[in-house]
């Protein structure tokens, strides 16, 4: 083996580690029967933090109040957390409680979240919180599937997170097959796996046990991961309930969808940091599969980073390697076969069809969107301020 394969074989056996944990994933994510239901016992309290989305609360808690269960079992809350819009109004228009939150100083999803929590847990109806977006429609079926997991001893579930517009433009399309890889793909395979699937922030459950025993305590901008890995130290994993749907609209614009996907990267970012070291030495020293999982969920590379880096190295060792063979192209081959095994899986998930196929062959200038995002100078916010993603509105 030569110095330089070596080099370079050297530096692709993480990413065929971390893309050999994707092919593991994909192989594992087949769906399984959910569980029989119940007669409808279980109370829920829908939480519904809201900031400025006069345009899209109507129709939300309009949905939460056709779900397909008994409506004295379930109360829809709304918290209008420091609106400057007829948020509030709307909302209880629509038949919802709202919760009228002001504070300049703790601002953020997260705090509205711990502030709902609370007054559930003073109120006692709730069995179990149901945290929905905003922007967000859900299946009839989400309470009787939360319930049906609650039941059978779950302390925290996750509802399958889908596109509410995939065929709005080629990039809400491109999300769906994203989503279908991170919150499919990934969620099914650990849910075989017994390990957490983690939270998503939108459509996650939580009994009142957990909320007592484990109190909320997340504020970041990527507040539902961090509960997520809060919840896993504290050995309580996350359900996923592959049944039950909510779906989120998604952004079409490149402006809006920078500024979101901007937030996104900066929060993973820092959560890394803070969490993948201690993680790891948790699973080590406990022989945790839980908190491994979480780690390794961490220090995956988002995709399309890993598929430029994949693509970069591959080429690199063609170009260095190809008169001398070695080692090298076999990994960077694997790693790149491994990963497309993954998003195939994705594709087939997403249900976009042969369309949503043909876009991703727009991934390399995705690819390079998200890489600019990366190198671009940042605007300094505070971590947990609020900043609302401008949408498009849909009737």
């Amino acid at each position: 083996m030569g110095l330089i394969d070596f080099a370079a074989a050297l530096v692709g056996i993480p990413v065929l580690a971390a893309s050999v944990y994707l092919t593991l994933l994909a192989l594992l994510s087949r769906r399984q029967p959910p569980p029989a239901s119940r007669p409808p016992h279980l109370k829920f309290d829908f939480v519904v933090p809201a900031h400025n989305e006069e345009t899209q609360i109507a129709a939300t808690v309009q949905s939460l109040l056709n779900v397909d269960y008994p409506p004295a079992l379930f109360r829809v809350l709304v918290v209008a957390d420091n609106c400057s819009d007829r948020t509030a109004a709307a909302a209880v228009a629509a038949g919802a409680t709202v919760l009228v939150r002001t504070d300049a100083e703790r601002r953020g999803k997260g705090y509205a979240l711990d502030h709902t929590f609370n007054r559930s847990l003073e109120d006692g109806f709730a069995d179990a919180v149901v945290v929905i977006d905003a922007d967000t429609v859900v299946s009839p079926n989400l309470l009787t599937a939360f319930a049906a997991r609650f039941e059978r001893g779950a302390l925290a579930v996750q509802a399958d997170y889908a596109v509410r517009n995939p065929r709005e433009s080629w990039r809400t399309r491109m999300m769906t097959v994203a989503f279908a890889a991170f919150h499919g793909v990934r969620s099914l395979a650990r849910e075989r796996l017994g390990v957490s699937c983690g939270l998503r922030g939108n459509g996650m459950g939580f009994s009142r046990a957990v909320l007592k025993d484990h109190p909320h305590r997340a504020f970041s901008i990527v507040e539902d991961v961090e509960y997520g890995i809060q919840l896993g130290y504290a050995g309580v994993a996350v359900r996923y309930v592959d049944e039950a749907r909510v779906f989120g609209q998604m952004v079409t614009g490149e402006q809006a969808s920078r500024s979101q996907r901007e937030r996104w990267e900066n929060g993973r970012r820092a959560l890394i940091r803070e969490h993948a070291g201690p993680l790891l030495r948790a699973a080590w020293q406990r022989r945790n599969g839980l908190l491994l999982d979480l780690a390794l969920d961490l220090l995956v590379p988002p995709l399309g980073e890993l598929v430029a880096v994949i693509a970069v190295g591959a080429a690199v060792c063609a170009a260095v390697t190809s008169l001398h063979g070695g080692i090298a192209p076999w990994i960077w081959g694997a790693s790149a076969a491994g990963v497309f095994v993954y998003v195939l899986r994705a594709w087939v998930l997403s249900g976009v069809g042969a369309v949503g196929a043909l876009d991703l062959m727009r991934a390399p200038f995705y690819i390079m969107w998200k890489l600019m995002l990366r190198m671009r100078p940042h605007k300094r916010r505070s971590k947990d301020e609020w900043v609302r993603t401008t949408r498009e509105v849909r009737m």
